[in-house]
This record gives structure tokens, sequence and C-alpha cells, in this order.
């Protein structure tokens, strides 16, 4: 992570990420496999006999080069009555950070950072009791009910492994694109520690702007309507 200046003067925290070279290594299409979707693989430095055989020859059906990281994504088919021989994915096409330029927002999707096992505290951001002498502090208490139900509910919180988890983070804000290095800035924090391993996507819920409000900043309505009365 880094952080960036504004015209304003204004600091964005920011994150840069490596988003490519990817290689797709498969179409999979509805007739054949009942969907439609592209899988991709990220082209690391890999030595290929770390590959299992099944891998090598998954890959050298198009002559692909060794991938360190596969993953599946779907894909939009805007006309499904062409041949699928005439589609615009084919085996072998590069994925590089382009696709991502003139977009405003990605999601992210990442696995977190794993913390063992905690407990309640840390993990569910309990208060806990008194800190005096003599009083259990930083323990869940009482979690069951009395005659009845006589059972502990599912999904209480409790004790337990926390992180190394599935985690998906919506609408971060695209502060640059670097195609020579395929370098992707966002703002904020993703998922993973240094060097993991994201999925980025372009977003599928962006946000609104307001209406009558041109660009990110907002207008105070009560500021506003001071200014409008001492105007009158």
């Amino acid at each position: 992570m880094t952080q960036l200046f504004d015209e304003k003067g204004d600091v964005h925290p920011a994150t840069v990420l490596q988003a490519g070279p990817c290689v797709v290594t498969q179409h999979k299409t509805q007739t054949r496999d009942g969907y439609d979707a592209a899988q991709l693989g990220l082209v690391e430095f890999v030595k290929e006999s770390r590959l299992t055989k099944p891998m090598r020859g998954h890959l050298g059906k198009n002559n692909l080069p060794p991938v360190k990281f596969m993953r599946e994504v779907p894909i939009e088919v805007a006309d499904k009555t062409q041949p699928e021989g005439d589609g615009a994915v084919k085996a072998g096409d590069r994925v590089l950070v382009d696709i991502f330029e003139g977009e405003r927002f990605v999601d992210i999707i990442g696995t977190s950072k794993g913390r063992g096992f905690q407990g309640v505290v840390k993990r569910h951001h309990f208060a806990g009791g008194p800190k005096s002498h003599g009083s259990m502090f930083q323990i869940t208490g009482s979690i069951g009910s009395s005659a009845f139900p006589s059972r502990v509910f599912k999904g209480m919180r409790m004790s337990g492994h926390m992180g190394a988890a599935r985690v998906s983070v919506r609408n971060l804000r695209v502060l640059g694109v670097d195609k020579d290095e395929n370098l992707l800035v966002v703002e904020g924090a993703v998922p993973g520690p240094n060097g993991g391993y994201l999925i980025i996507t372009k977003a599928q819920k962006p946000p609104r702007e307001r209406r009558g409000f041109a660009g990110a900043a907002t207008v105070d309505p009560l500021k506003a309507a001071k200014r409008a009365a001492k105007k009158a």
C-alpha cells in the first residue's frame, strides 16, 4: 500500500496491484459445458517440472506457457446466435490491465490473512467484562438458554478459527492504470497479505452519483440552504 495526493491536496490510501499478464487457457461454452466462462491463468515464472502431467497436457493443447495461478471467470455473450468459433474469446488470448481503462470501480476477491484460533473480543469485537481483580475479562460468558430450549443456537458468536476465508471487496475506486508494467492502482485496502493472489473484475453494482451533483464531491444540504437564505 501507499498514499497518493490529489489536486486538492487530500491524501488517499492506495494499493498497487500487478494485474497480469494473463492468458486464456480454456473457453467454456453453453453448448459444450452448459455455461459461458473463460479460464484465466496468471503468467509467472514457474518450472515446467513443477506442473502435473494433466496440467502440462491441458496447457500443451494450445501451446500455452506454464501458469501458476488459474481461475475461472464468467463472460458476457453479446450475440448467442453466432457460431462458437466466431466468438471473441479463445484459448491463447492475452488479458492485460488495459481492460480496466475507463472503469471507475472494480470488485476484488481474495483470501484474508489467517489469524488462527481467536477469542470473541478479537474475532467478533466483544467489549469484554470488567478489568478489575477477580473478574473474568475477554471471555464469552453465558451462551445457552435455561430449561428451554436447552441448546445453543446455530450461528452463535463464539471463539474459533479466524481469517483464511474468501473475502470480496466491492466498488474500489480506480486511481490509475499503468499499461507498461500492468499495474492497477485502487483506493483503499484489499484482502490478503503482500504478494497474495487476487481476482479483479469490473464492478457488478457500481455506486450511482447523486442527481444534481457532478463528480465525487457532495454538498452539505444544511450549508447550502444557509447560503441560499443569505443570498435571498
